[in-house]
This record gives structure tokens, sequence and C-alpha cells, in this order.
């Protein structure tokens, strides 16, 4: 039976001819058997007047569009992968993969080597320990509000620790809407401690009431089990946790400064030394400042300690603003601070576009962009021609430097001038210092500035674009949100990929990541299709990794909607897959979901269909750093993938997608050939498929598999015993006779390397 899913799914790949119709009753055909896809929101009823033609038009310009976008994606995340798992440079890295976030951002299971790492100097802030221990031991339930970074995580775990004790495993929930299924699960285990973190919310406010609430409470008591909530202090108005709330503070920086001392080997200072550093202490607000402090007197001494708590960098910045800096040079810092690290001649051009916003904004009769203090600054006439690159040195003297930094792609090996802050905490700073002394005068021509990155910049300057509007999310979410990110997520693909990035760099900070879940799922609630497209996009990143199972979940969600958003939730669902290609413990978890899916759904059906068209296209997919599949990387590198990837070829060999699924192995076999050490993992892989199948499928599969591997692309010499090693991987289930009848079926071709035949 020929295959008839849609042919922008997939490559070309030798045809294969059906097996006899009783050996592998075929599925119903991914496209056209199945039926057409949801109605929904994201196809629009059908308009007697419409140009078919013109649809289809439509369809295809759509396609593209998101095409280009995910390409964009994938270029953005191999840059990652090179960068962290070869030179590891920061400057370089988009999403951060390799940052370690702080136990329970992620949800799961929280082992107590992991929460006493992160409880190593805890103190207990009082009272307010005492109080938030008395309601859970009342109530079982506990909200500790208060601002970020005050220690309310840290305080989560001890909690936890306190009431059940040493050997206890917390399990960390997902923030967005874990409540609301909290309250309605009957899954509560005894014993069990349980934390969200960052708690943001549900994102229907009335799913959760007071009467849930205290139900809830009853439960977890009922059972021996707690719940600790961190949030900020806009929970306390929420009417449903109002009285369950503790107002969190963070310990005495002075006593949390002694106590880590107290632990840590001894350093001798003099009677100067420490009274300075006691006093820089005690102006500390964040624990984690404390901490780092103590761990730099220990390891480094006194004078790094001593720098570590006047925070230089803080202290440049401020001066800098606070000499009222003139309009021309504060606009190009204010331009450096969203478009640090690319081509100094890139940013000159866009530096020259932000002034002409300016002016075009003062010509409007509106105020002109102020002065810190309110006061009118002078009007920006021939701003930028005033300026030369060599006046950087005297502009931010200390905050800004040059570099030479080859291209991040394919003119690697050729490096021009870039413009760079001296410390990555210096743009922070700079951006923070900007949206506390400057309002609408230049914010608002700064936003449509950001917005015209987003549309039209390359996408080197919208990934910087992505990274520092994430850093404007520290200090004014609900701005980026309402006139940034709403805009972008349903404009053209461009500023879908901008707001998919900006996703991403805020799950660089830890509070935020739960806010960006919650963005990304107000853009699947009957959004329409492009924000969905764009959500799609988010997922792959940063977030991807931090909510895996809620990840899936959605991409799956998505599939079955729209045939637009369908193809982009496939595609996240991909890359999902070839940016885990690193992380053994994320790629086992994405294939175990896959085929649980597949398992649970009914041969015949619609939800079959989707979730076989799915997986042919995860086995088929490349790696993201080369052209070769991704399937050959796992099987090489991740230990027990044989074992998954066995199983989702054996389901989909007996789908209507056979041929692509046998086109997928070979090119698998063809990769590894000359690999020996991968011979287990592909006995491995062959028992899998085996065990999933009938004497009549295996013996079709061989035969199939010996008809495609006689095609010039794959007959290349070692190729065919890689297969033998496949098809006799039998342990025992036939007798001897059968299995040397079927490893006769993959024959070695006759030449010992067919013509044309490819050496990958």
């Amino acid at each position: 039976m020929a295959d008839t899913a849609d042919p922008a799914d997939r490559p070309a790949v030798p045809p294969v001819p059906a097996p006899d119709e009783e050996v592998a009753p075929p599925a119903p055909d991914d496209s056209e058997a199945a039926g057409p896809p949801d109605a929904e929101q994201d196809a629009p009823a059908p308009d007697l007047g419409t140009d078919p033609a013109s649809e289809r038009r439509k369809e295809q310009e759509e396609r593209a569009e998101d095409d280009r976008g995910y390409d964009d994606l994938r270029r953005v995340h191999q840059l990652v992968n090179n960068n962290f798992y070869g030179v590891v440079d920061a400057s370089g890295a988009a999403f951060g993969f390799g940052t370690l976030s702080s136990p329970g951002l992620a949800p799961g299971t929280i082992e107590p080597e992991e929460r006493d790492r992160a409880l190593r100097f805890y103190v207990p802030p009082r009272p307010c320990f005492d109080e938030a221990l008395g309601h859970l031991n009342e109530a079982a339930l506990v909200v500790l509000t208060g601002p970020d970074n005050c220690g309310r995580g840290a305080g989560s775990l001890a909690l936890l620790r306190q009431v059940l004790g040493e050997a206890a495993k917390p399990r960390s929930l997902s923030p967005a809407n874990a409540l609301a299924e909290l309250a309605a699960s009957q899954d509560l285990k005894p014993g069990q401690g349980y934390v969200i973190l960052d708690y943001v919310g549900e994102l229907r406010p009335e799913s959760v009431q007071a009467y849930e609430i205290g139900r809830l409470s009853k439960e977890l008591r009922r059972k021996g089990s707690y719940l600790v909530i961190t949030a900020g202090d806009t929970a306390r108005r929420r009417l449903a946790l109002r009285d369950h709330c503790v107002a969190w503070q963070a310990p005495d920086p002075v006593e949390l400064f002694d106590h880590c001392r107290g632990k840590l080997p001894d350093v001798r200072l003099d009677p100067d030394t420490e009274r300075e550093l006691l006093e820089r202490v005690g102006e500390q607000r964040r624990p984690a400042d404390v901490v780092a402090a103590a761990l730099a007197l220990s390891e480094e001494g006194p004078t790094t300690a001593l720098d570590t708590l006047r925070d230089r960098h803080r202290e440049l910045v401020r001066q800098w603003f606070a000499e009222r800096p003139p309009a021309d040079d504060l606009l190009a810092l204010a331009a450096l601070a969203f478009l640090e690290g690319i081509p100094e001649r890139t940013f000159e051009k866009e530096c020259a576009a932000l002034v002409a916003h300016v002016r075009d904004w003062e010509r409007s009769g509106e105020t002109p962009v102020a002065e810190p203090d309110g006061s009118a600054g002078a009007p920006l006439t021939a701003a930028v021609a005033g300026q030369s690159r060599a006046r950087w040195r005297a502009r931010a003297v200390g905050l800004v430097t040059t570099e030479h930094r080859p291209a991040p792609s394919r003119d690697a090996g050729r490096s021009e001038r870039r413009l760079v802050f001296t410390s990555p905490r210096v743009r922070e700073l700079v951006i923070a210092e900007l949206h506390d002394l400057y309002g609408y005068e230049l914010w608002y021509p700064l936003r449509r500035w950001l917005g015209e990155l987003a549309l039209l910049g390359d996408l080197e300057t919208r990934t910087e674009v992505a990274r520092g509007v994430a850093l404007l999310a520290r200090y004014a979410l609900v701005e980026v949100d309402e006139n940034l990110l709403k805009v972008w997520s349903e404009g053209i693909t461009s500023q879908r990929v901008t707001a998919a990035l900006t996703l991403g760099f805020m799950c660089d900070v830890e509070h935020l990541a739960p806010q960006a879940l919650n963005i990304v799922q107000s853009w699947l609630d009957n959004s329409g299709p492009g924000r969905a497209v764009t959500a799609a996009m988010a997922l792959t990143g940063r977030l991807g990794s931090l909510y895996r199972l809620q990840t899936l979940n959605w991409l799956w969600f998505l599939t079955h909607r729209g045939e637009r958003v369908a193809f982009s939730a496939r595609r996240s669902l991909v890359l999902l897959l070839q940016t885990a290609e690193h992380d053994p413990e994320r790629v086992l978890f994405t294939l175990r979901f896959v085929r649980t899916v597949i398992a649970g759904t009914a041969p015949g059906t619609r939800e079959r269909s989707i979730a076989l068209r799915t997986a042919v296209q995860l086995l088929e997919a490349a790696r993201i750093e080369a052209c070769e599949p991704v399937t050959a990387a796992l099987l090489r590198t991740v230990p027990h993938s044989a074992r998954h990837l066995g199983a989702l070829w054996a389901d989909v060999l007996h789908s209507s997608n056979r041929s692509r699924a046998v086109g997928a192995l070979c090119r698998t076999l063809v990769q590894l050939r000359d690999d020996p050490s991968v011979t287990g993992a592909v006995r491995e892989l062959g028992e899998a498929m085996r065990d999933a199948m009938t004497a009549q499928q295996w013996a079709a599969l061989c035969r199939h598999l010996s008809i495609a591997l006689n095609h010039p692309d794959y007959a290349v010499p070692g190729t065919h015993q890689l297969a033998q090693v496949l098809v006799g991987s039998l342990r025992g289930r036939a007798p001897a006779a059968s299995r040397r009848s079927l490893a006769s079926l993959i024959s070695t071709p006759p030449f010992p390397s067919a013509r044309g035949g490819r050496s990958k």
C-alpha cells in the first residue's frame, strides 16, 4: 500500500513494496483515512465564495513561513549545543541548557542529597519560619509569600524536611494550574511532601475557590501529606489562599554570614577588615549574596569577599546614570543593552534607527526624552552625526569594551569588532536603571524600535533583542507581556521566533520560568493558530527542558488541532528530541512518552494515526548538528534507547508509514556501519522490534529491508552485515533453521559497493 501521508512532511525514500495484507494490516492513512483535522478556532467555517486555489496558496505560504521559523530555532539551538558541549562560551548560548537550577524548579522528585545541598548553609528566619511551621502542622498547607530572592524556595524545602524527616523525597509540581489539578486529584499519596515554587495562579482564577482549597487541606491532613507553595506578595490578595499565607523574610544577613563561616574553613581577619566585611554583609538583602561572600572569603580571601559585597559593577552603572548622560550617549547605551555583541557596523545602523524613532516621537509634539530628575533634556539634533567609534572610550568607561569575535554560523572563521559590556551583570544593571529612571518619553520610542527589530532584524540581532527583553522582564514583566510578547506572538515568523526566544531567556531567572510557562499556556487557550504556533516554538527551548511532562502533553494536544498547528507541534517534538541528544535522561523520557501515547490509542482511530505520524517524524529526524539520523546518535550514546526506538519502529512498521520507517531504519544502519561499538545496541534494537512483531510481520520486515538495502543510497559496504546483526536478534524466539532463513533474506549484495552509493 502506498504511503499517502503528507509529502511535505517527509524526505524522499526508496519505495518499498507493502507486505501481504494478511501479514501486517495497515493502519488508516494519516491524512485522508483519518478524516479532516478538528475545526476548532484554527479552521474557519468554509466560505462558499472562497477560491480553493487561493486557500491552498495561503496554506503553502503559512507552511513556508513556519518552516523558516523552525529553521531559525534550529540554528539557535545548534549554536547552544556547539558552544556548551564543544567550546564553552556563555556569550553564544541562547537558552542556557547547561545552567544549574535550584531544587524543585523543574517538576519531579527532589532527592535528599539535592535538598541537602540547597540547605547546606540554611538559617531559619524567625519568626516567620515558626509561623509557617504552625500553619503546616495545623492545615497541612502553607503559602510563603514575599519578594523574589528572599529565600522562599529554600524555606519550603526546610519546612518539608522538618515535618517529614531527613529521608523524605518531596515532589515538585508545575506552577501552572498545578493547584487546580491537585485539588481535583484523587491521587494524593500518603506521607508525601509537595511543593509548588513560584506559583503564578491559575489560568482561570475561578477554577480554584476557597472551598476547593479547604477540601485539599482536609485531604492532605487525612493522608499525612503536606503542601508548601511559594509565591509573590500578590498571592496574599487571593481569597482562596489568604488564610494560608505567611509573609516570608530573609534571615538576618550577619547571622547567616556567621553561620556560613562556622561551616567553612576558618580565615583569620584583622579587626578593620572584619568590621568592613560585616558592615557590607549587613547591607545585603539576598541570602544568596551573603553565602557567595562567605564562600569567596573561605576560598579566595577577604579582598575577593569585599569585592563581591561592594558590587563594583552596580556602583559604576549608578554613577554613570547619576551624571545625567546626554541624550546621544544615553540612547547608544540603551541600544547596546538590547543589542550586545552584534557586529559594530550593524549596531551603528540600528542605533541610528533608534535615534530616528526618538526624533519622530519628539516631532509629534510629545515631551522629549527626559533626564532622570524629570526635566526635559536637550533635543536630539544630529545625535548620531557626532558619534564616532572612538568616543566609546570616554562614553561608558568601565561599562563597555570592544572585542573581536567570530560570527556564530557559517563565517565562524572570520571575526569582526563587536561592542560588549565588561560583564554580563552590567547589561542587566543598565536595563534596571533605564527602567527605574526613565519613563514613557524614552520607553515608547524604544518599544517601537524593538518591535521593528523583531520584525526586520536578522537572526543574530533578534536573538540579542530577545535576550535584552528577557532582562527587562525581570523588572517590567507586565509591560513586556502586553506591549511586546502579545504583539509578536501573532505576528509574522520573525516576530514569533523572537517571542519564543524571549520566553526561553526568561527561564534563566528562576522566578520568571513559571511566568514564561503561564504565558505559553495562555497562548494555547483559544488564542488562535498564530499564537498556538508561537507557543509550540517556545516549548522547544529551556521551557521544554524544565517542564518536560507538561510540554509533551501540550504539544501532543496541539497535534490534534488544525493542520498548521499540528505541523508545528510535530516539528517542536522533533526539535525537543534533537536538542536532548546530550541529555540521556530527557531522551528516554521523550521516547517513553511517545510509546505510552501510542499504546493508549485504539487501532484504526484518528488519534493513533496522528501518534504514528508523529513517531515516524521522530525516527526520520536528523541530528541538529550534522546531516545524519538522530536515531544513530542515540543508539551510539544513550544507553537503553534501543529498546524504546525498537518499539516505536515496530509500531510505525505496522502502519501505512511503513516505507518511511524502513527508509529511516536503512539510513540509521548506513550511519552506524563503521562503528563496531554499536553492535550491541543494534542487536538490542532488533530484539525490541522482534518482541513487538509476529513471525509473519518479522519475515515481511526482513524482506522489505533486503529490497531497500539494494538501493544505491544504502548499498554501502558494511550495511548488510549490520542488518544481519539486526535481524539475527531473536534470542531463541525461533528455531535455528528459522533464524537462518530470516538472516538469508538480508543477503550480501553481489558487488562490494553499489555504484552511486554514498559514504555517510
